[in-house]
């Protein structure tokens, strides 16, 4: 599943397209998503301009100019892809890529004004779309409960501290909850906590303030670099532009089991565990487990 860096880079690749222009059809070809697309989906976006494309956590919005939002989640397989008929070219968008692209898997259609096409695709039907009024917009279900974003201000030593202190869960677990930090999933947990060194069974309410500086200093380090390199690719991301990511080469410990620690010195290999059925990877020697 795509994490904050690769839907952020998808929303500056939108960015760069679809602000400014109108919508000028909307196809719908399969409402059946995580959640059905409403009936009023059409009329709530068809004739309207595009203002710009936003991000929460791990979710996308198009700001449109009569104050709704279409809200994008693209679950597990979710793809965006843009059509060019200018140049004939198809652009991909999606974590886990796949150049044979399905047409039946296609959900939905958007025509703009000049002459780009943005179809939404999905396989397993785990993402969804839906449209928020900027009334209901942080009222939201998805959105109302998200924790600070973990570049923002908001997501500093104050927070953290008092939001863990009286929490007795692994770190692992209480990164990835979605209403502590927004954007982060298994993989950057994974890399935050190598390079915070603290053991990803750490209990939450135990941590030091030293580990709590180091969670948020790597957190904001690793993201950046991520976001810098167009995100990671499991098989092929690629950003709307057409650009592959590459943090993936800058894995530490995300699925590189029984490898050698890549830290100088350390003779230590990484081990995996599952953790929330989630495949953990951490250091035996950098990570060591203290209660």
């Amino acid at each position: 599943m795509p994490e904050l860096p690769e839907v952020e880079v998808v929303r500056r690749s939108l960015n760069e397209l679809i602000p400014g222009l109108k919508i000028n059809k909307v196809s719908i070809y399969d409402r059946n998503l995580r959640y059905k697309i409403s009936k009023q989906f059409k009329k709530a976006i068809q004739g309207q301009k595009v203002l710009s494309a936003i991000r929460r956590g791990k979710f996308l919005l198009i700001e449109l100019k009569n104050k709704n939002f279409i809200l994008i989640h693209l679950g597990m397989t979710g793809k965006i892809l843009i059509k060019k008929k200018s140049s004939k070219s198809t652009v991909f968008t999606d974590y886990y890529f796949d150049r044979k692209i399905i047409k039946k898997h296609n959900h939905l259609k958007i025509k703009f004004s000049n002459s780009i096409d943005l179809i939404y695709n999905d396989i397993r039907k785990f993402g969804f779309l839906k449209i928020l009024n900027y009334k209901n917009l942080n009222s939201d279900k998805h959105i109302s409960k998200l924790g600070p974003e973990p570049l923002s201000l908001a997501f500093n030593f104050n927070y953290l501290k008092n939001k863990c202190k009286n929490k007795h869960i692994y770190i692992k677990n209480f990164i990835m909850d979605q209403k502590n930090i927004s954007g982060l999933g298994n993989i950057y947990s994974n890399e935050i906590l190598f390079i915070s060194s603290i053991h990803p069974k750490k209990v939450t309410c135990k941590l030091s303030d030293d580990q709590i500086s180091k969670i948020i200093s790597s957190t904001k380090s690793i993201l950046k670099e991520a976001i810098q390199l167009g995100g990671s690719s499991i098989k092929d991301f690629n950003s709307i532009s057409g650009k592959k990511g590459d943090f993936q080469k800058k894995f530490k410990v995300y699925n590189r089991a029984d490898k050698s620690c890549l830290k100088p010195k350390c003779k230590g290999k990484i081990k995996k565990l599952y953790i929330g059925n989630r495949s953990t990877f951490y250091c035996q020697n950098c990570q060591k487990f203290k209660h």
